[in-house]
């Protein structure tokens, strides 16, 4: 994979298009030594990026509970995600939107900081390989867990909330696992390391409350598409040595989309009809092919 700092094309940097090699930052920025960052992952489908004005609104909810404000309003955020694209005249691709405290003061404390906002995006294809999505991923257990949200801003998509996402992907990647399944401070099940997760169990969805981590988009779609098509959905806490009831489980995210699991750790899952027909019909919603007045937007994308 060519590095993210030898590519060319653009970047939205601060309210104007930078060169993609130009849009650098100081080593003293206040966010890589203290993670004060939020960002966003969208993509775009054919022209038209999926939950845009969700994925915008939960960035400056981020910023707000890391306690900064962004400078630019969701209107002009949106704009700049839009032409980022069109700039670098991609159609189907990963936009990442990011806000950070800059280098104007480097100590715990940041008041004097500087808030800078970057878009960028580039193409990419499906985060699986198609025999994984087939067959479903493998999944191990994670050393960390998700903090309380009384420990931690968990409702924010926060750089610093990754390090520990990070650190379990690596170790099932070494393992030769797909991803790492994350539990939450009681030591009920909570999420991958970058995507949520649902469960099937006689026709039934299953998932956990997001009291600890991101209520992710993408899991408020599938909710609503499973809802949609008479599907009874559960949220409700999951222990680890529930996983034996299920039949099938899958993740979901902007990046992962819907991504069978096969396997997590000891437990053993089959793909099947519940899963694969979730899979038809994000890929639908995404992409346009469905009517308004047949699949019900989620609450968030209709607020």
């Amino acid at each position: 994979m060519l590095p993210f700092d030898e590519r060319d094309g653009w970047i939205w940097l601060d309210g104007r298009f930078t060169p993609w090699r130009d849009a650098k930052l100081h080593v003293l920025t206040h966010a890589l030594h203290y993670g004060s960052g939020v960002f966003e992952g969208m993509r775009m489908y054919d022209g038209r990026i999926f939950a845009l004005e969700a994925h915008t609104r939960r960035l400056v909810r981020s910023a707000q509970l890391l306690d900064f404000a962004i400078p630019w309003s969701e209107a002009e955020l949106n704009e700049a995600a839009i032409e980022t694209c069109l700039r670098n005249g991609l159609h189907n691709c990963y936009i990442r939107p990011i806000a950070w405290r800059g280098a104007e003061q480097l100590s715990v404390s940041a008041l004097d900081t500087r808030v800078h906002v970057a878009i960028a995006a580039w193409p990419w294809p499906k985060y699986f390989d198609e025999d994984r999505l087939r067959r479903g991923i493998r999944l191990c257990w994670a050393k960390y867990r998700r903090p309380s949200a009384d420990a931690a801003p968990t409702a924010a998509k926060a750089t610093g909330l990754y390090v520990i996402c990070t650190i379990s992907k690596n170790v099932a990647e070494r393992e030769g696992y797909d991803d790492a399944l994350m539990l939450d401070s009681t030591g009920a099940i909570a999420e991958a390391t970058g995507a949520n997760i649902f469960f099937v169990r006689d026709g039934v969805l299953f998932t956990p409350p997001p009291s600890s981590f991101l209520d992710g988009i993408t899991r408020q779609t599938i909710i609503a598409l499973a809802r949609a098509r008479g599907i009874k959905v559960v949220e409700s806490r999951i222990m680890p040595a529930d996983l034996g009831a299920f039949t099938e489980c899958f993740v979901v995210g902007t990046a992962a989309e819907v991504t069978p699991v096969g396997q997590i750790a000891e437990h053993a899952f089959q793909p099947g009809r519940l899963t694969f027909g979730l899979i038809e019909a994000y890929s639908a919603l995404v992409r346009s092919r469905v009517s308004a007045a047949a699949e019900p937007a989620p609450a968030i994308l209709a607020s």
